[in-house]
């Protein structure tokens, strides 16, 4: 996958007064409705999908459909998933751009420039069902109690692993105590490690935090309050710097987002954490390997079975929008298409209502263009595994923070590396989140 980048609050704060608009911008999309003069027109971004057939069913026939059906002039544009952030900080400064801005995170450091999405909310609730819970805590302050996003789908983050090797040795990667001990024989009869990041990048922030869930440890606590420096974190660390030094290489240190792909998909990696991008890639571009790279749910630790979502997608509409009722109309709607969403994603898109998608069983069963067919029926039960960024808490400006930061990487490699003791890079870690922490609070937005 391509590297997230994800704006601090200083960051941001800066962008907002000097950054211009954000170049790599894909030509726009545009879908006429029925022309007259009353006419509106709704603007939208969407990052470049993963799944190019998502993209085409996208801008090419819902929103053709949508657009005919409200008599609306819908235009799409499509970013990197890098540009996200500072398009955002662009169309800020400006306080003019697209009605409905798209997220891979949690957009917390916007709430003051875009509406209460309260509305969209409860009427997707009336008309589809109650929303898995990741989708309120990924869009919803608690302190300030507006709902700062929207959000219809996320993307889980599963253990991506080599069949054969691991057969080979006799076990599955299903806790974290198996991949240390599996992954470490077969560092030693085949030379080939484990791939999980100790960077400052998308993957290792997902795959840490997942670690530390599962040894019960965690940056905030449920009422957002920052708990980092813990016995549990500490314990998480000396595990970390255990499995660093019995299964994996230097290399991951200096890791982007995409490197564990590599890594697997051409035959130099037993194990790594992401989403299907992975597997996905290879039965699309027909890779030998393909077929013996399985998935497995997130793996067990001491304390529990977690695995934190590896993208959410969370809709905002700014406050500068033109179009603000046709933008919330078109969200609406847009929940009812969660089953061609999961589908046309290739299982990329998992649905925040579940009722949208009542075959999801059946459909996750028996993919035929894949081998085995079930490869993918891993995912029956994702919901119950699969948490937000700022678990077991809400998502907050504060942990987006802490999340652009990188200040999880950055702690976990300088104990693994043995440049200083977990206890000090701990240490170290809790006193940059505490600024933030405090700094936010200041705000009255924690």
């Amino acid at each position: 996958m391509a590297k997230q980048h994800t704006l601090s609050r200083r960051c941001f704060l800066k962008s907002l007064g000097t950054m211009g608009l954000a170049a790599g911008i894909c030509p726009a999309i545009i879908i006429p409705g029925r022309a007259h003069a009353e006419q509106k027109t709704l603007k939208i971004l969407q990052w470049n999908h993963f799944i190019p057939e998502f993209d085409r069913w996208f801008n090419q026939v819902y929103v053709k459909e949508w657009g005919e059906k409200n008599n609306t002039r819908v235009i799409v544009d499509n970013v990197g998933m890098t540009s996200l952030h500072s398009r955002a900080a662009a169309e800020i400064s400006a306080q003019k751009g697209h009605d409905i801005f798209f997220f891979l995170s949690p957009p917390a450091l916007y709430e003051d420039h875009v509406i209460d999405h309260r509305e969209i909310f409860e009427e997707c609730e009336r008309k589809y069902g109650k929303p898995l819970e990741i989708a309120k805590k990924s869009t919803y302050n608690v302190k300030t109690r507006k709902y700062f996003g929207f959000s219809d789908s996320y993307v889980p983050d599963p253990i991506n692993y080599r069949k054969d090797l691991w057969d080979d040795i006799g076990m599955y990667p299903d806790t974290w105590e198996d991949i240390r001990i599996g992954g470490g024989k077969i560092k030693k009869k085949y030379g080939i490690p484990v791939g999980l990041g100790l960077a400052p990048e998308l993957d290792t922030n997902m795959a840490l935090r997942s670690i530390m869930a599962s040894f019960g440890a965690s940056v905030q606590d449920e009422n957002g309050r920052l708990i980092l420096k813990s016995s549990q974190t500490l314990e998480a660390m000396k595990f970390v710097k255990a499995l660093y030094q019995e299964t994996m290489t230097d290399e991951v240190f200096t890791w982007d987002a995409s490197s564990n792909n590599r890594m697997l998909l051409a035959g130099r990696g037993s194990l790594t954490l992401n989403a299907i991008s992975i597997t996905r890639a290879g039965e699309t571009q027909k890779i030998p390997l393909a077929d013996r790279i399985w998935l497995a749910k997130a793996a067990k630790g001491p304390v529990s079975r977690v695995g934190f979502n590896h993208l959410i997608d969370a809709y905002v509409i700014w406050k500068f929008a033109e179009n603000i009722e046709g933008a919330k109309k078109f969200l609406v709607d847009y929940v009812a298409q969660s089953r061609a969403v999961f589908r046309k994603s290739q299982f990329y898109n998992f649905p925040c209502y579940p009722k949208m998608v009542p075959d999801l069983q059946q459909l996750i069963s028996h993919d035929a263009r894949v081998t085995p067919p079930d490869k993918y029926k891993v995912f029956k039960d994702v919901s119950e595994w699969t948490v937000n960024v700022g678990f077991p808490g809400y998502a907050n400006p504060a942990i987006s923070e802490v999340f652009a930061e990188y200040i999880l990487p950055k702690m976990f490699a300088q104990s693994a590396s043995g440049k200083v003791t977990p206890e000090d890079a701990l240490d170290q870690g809790h006193k940059e989140a505490k600024q933030i922490f405090q700094a936010w609070r200041s705000k009255g937005k924690i």
